[in-house]
């Protein structure tokens, strides 16, 4: 059930119930327009992933700065983006099931709908709900470039497949599918460019291969927050599908450039505002935020601007504290920002952002896509 927002339009941030989800709009701006000046300056394309976001509004966002669509993972992503005026969306994804395929195959009567597989029967079923509806589908072959999760080997099984969707009839090959989600985290630009460039190379050749049986591929689309710089060079990738960008995790935050600096091109965005809950012992303070308002899967998130205050525990309702002997402790009820560790997961267990600027409430948007992982 939607609960109720936690802020009023024009309050100050330091009134805002807690545990909220706060977005900075000056730095989330800043970090759209940065990103949408790199594709124009690459030549490249953005079809941002609105699993970090979950938001028709944010993509809408995107899209007026020159993404050609958004990517989603799962069918309900897409049918709230579509719902919500998103007009290009790929699920970069294997679907499976015959009523999850049909659910797909609707939204083609109100946007440009994809969808990527990676075995002849996914394709005969997308081919079944596609006739069924009366439609054309986009279907792009996913191939495994070293992540080692879904997609078929490179090369003449991924042209093989192409074929067959190719054939099929209401169904048009969309091009390749080519993520590395791995890559995303080396975090040394050595260790990601080597990768990257294999997986680079992989695409390049089954893109020639499939030019070569007369099969282009409108669509060749991978990368994200962590290897975007890569990709967009390669002359191979027409899409990227980073997400993260618009945010900023802390995680993220940790990827070195090639001065072996952190990363620095976008800023911290996504907070969630907590209050002390508890100060009752020395160099300890407790929040309330604990594993049901932020992910830990990777790391615990940091305190924003608070030299001294580190946070060291979860448990289901409380952060734990800690404060060092020469930094200023802090009181009963004040809040403190959180950078999240996992920006997407985050965001999942969230109703409402708060848009804050300089201080005060501009703005609400629903997370209309919570909890749509059918």
């Amino acid at each position: 059930m939607l609960q109720p927002p936690p802020a009023r339009i024009g309050m100050a941030e330091q009134d805002v119930d807690t545990p909220a989800l706060l977005v900075d709009l000056d730095a989330f701006e800043a970090n759209l327009d940065t990103m949408a000046a790199l594709m124009v300056a690459r030549g490249t394309k953005l079809r941002a992933h609105a699993k970090t976001h979950k938001s028709p509004v944010i993509a809408r966002l995107q899209m007026a700065r020159g993404a050609v669509g958004q990517c989603v993972q799962k069918v309900a992503e897409a049918e709230i983006l579509a719902w919500g005026g998103v007009g290009d969306i790929l699920v970069s994804n294997e679907v499976a099931g015959a009523d999850k395929l049909a659910r797909l195959a609707a939204l083609a009567r109100i946007c440009r709908i994809a969808v990527c597989a990676d075995d002849a029967a996914q394709v005969a079923a997308i081919g079944v709900a596609a006739a069924a509806a009366g439609v054309e589908l986009r279907v792009l072959v996913e191939i495994d470039v070293g992540a080692g999760r879904c997609g078929v080997p490179p090369g003449p099984a991924a042209v093989a497949l192409a074929q067959m969707i190719d054939a099929t009839p209401y169904l048009r090959f969309g091009g390749l599918q080519a993520y590395h989600g791995g890559a995303q985290h080396l975090r040394t630009h050595a260790e990601r460019a080597a990768t990257i460039g294999a997986a680079i190379d992989m695409t390049r050749r089954t893109v020639e291969q499939l030019r070569q049986i007369g099969l282009a591929c409108e669509i060749v689309g991978g990368a994200g927050t962590g290897s975007f710089d890569l990709e967009s060079a390669s002359g191979v990738f027409t899409e990227i599908q980073a997400g993260s960008y618009c945010f900023m995790d802390a995680d993220y935050a940790r990827n070195l450039d090639e001065s072996g600096a952190p990363v620095s091109r976008f800023h911290h965005a996504l907070f969630v505002l907590g209050t002390v809950m508890s100060a009752a012992q020395p160099g300890v303070a407790v929040l309330d935020v604990g594993h049901k308002a932020v992910a830990v899967d990777s790391g615990l998130p940091l305190v924003w601007q608070r030299p001294g205050i580190a946070y060291t525990g979860a448990s289901d309702e409380h952060g734990a504290l800690r404060v060092a002997d020469d930094a200023a402790a802090p009181k009963l009820g004040e809040k403190l920002r959180l950078i999240p560790g996992h920006c997407d997961p985050t965001v999942d267990r969230f109703d409402w952002y708060v848009g804050v600027r300089r201080g005060r409430v501009e703005c609400l948007w629903p997370v209309a896509a919570r909890g749509a992982f059918f």
